[in-house]
């Protein structure tokens, strides 16, 4: 399999091309900056573009197997567009290369699924870019791709475990979060196991 990860910088791509790696999986990283990228490997491609950029990302996505986004906004909590703009702009691509397979990083609160009255606080926080995500997985299910969906709850820079709760509905019962090496550990994980294609999925410990 040949993957290429866009957001392959940040806290969990940096995770997935490496675990991704580790698992014989080919994998071209799409960056902005690739001083960034800080692993090394014989099946490692690093392409340098900017993800708003509709050409530069159509021509990277061309000899793929799949798709990994684990793009985020630099809007943090302001109002934002930009996961949407960029993942028309991946979707797009794919169409144009023939390409069904994505797996997309999300959040938990997408599908205001988030219980209780911790959960409605978060959601109302997060108000902004869950919106934003949403737009882009509403775009994704839309073009009839081959999705995963990743609702991970807070991330955190803790060790990787490889044990994790999933919820198809909803989000795992009195979960809070989940490692960013775990998070990428369920998207390798996904890449090849049927049982996660067409499905959005809630992750946490």
């Amino acid at each position: 399999m040949k993957i290429i990860v866009f957001g392959a910088t940040g806290g969990v791509g940096q995770q997935v091309v490496t675990q991704a790696l580790a698992k014989g999986i080919e994998v071209t990283a799409f960056v902005r900056t690739p001083s960034k990228m800080k692993t090394t490997n014989a099946s490692l491609q690093i392409v340098q573009g900017d993800a708003f950029n509709k050409e530069e990302v159509a021509a990277a996505i061309a000899g793929h197997d799949a798709v990994v986004s684990c793009l985020g906004s630099s809007q943090g909590m302001k109002k934002s567009t930009e996961l949407a703009e960029m993942t028309k702009n991946i979707v797009d691509g794919m169409q144009t290369h023939h390409m069904k397979r994505i797996v997309y990083v999300a959040s938990a609160g997408i599908h205001k699924e988030i219980p209780g009255m911790s959960g409605k606080i978060v959601m109302m926080l997060l108000k902004n870019a869950l919106i934003d995500h949403r737009n882009a997985v509403d775009y994704i299910q839309a073009n009839e791709l081959n999705f995963t969906i990743a609702r991970p709850m807070s991330l955190t820079n803790d060790a990787f475990t490889g044990t994790y709760r999933e919820s198809k509905e909803t989000v795992p019962e009195k979960s809070r979060s989940i490692s960013r090496a775990d998070v990428a550990h369920f998207i390798v994980k996904a890449l090849s196991d049927a049982q996660y294609e067409y499905a959005s999925i809630g992750i946490a410990y």
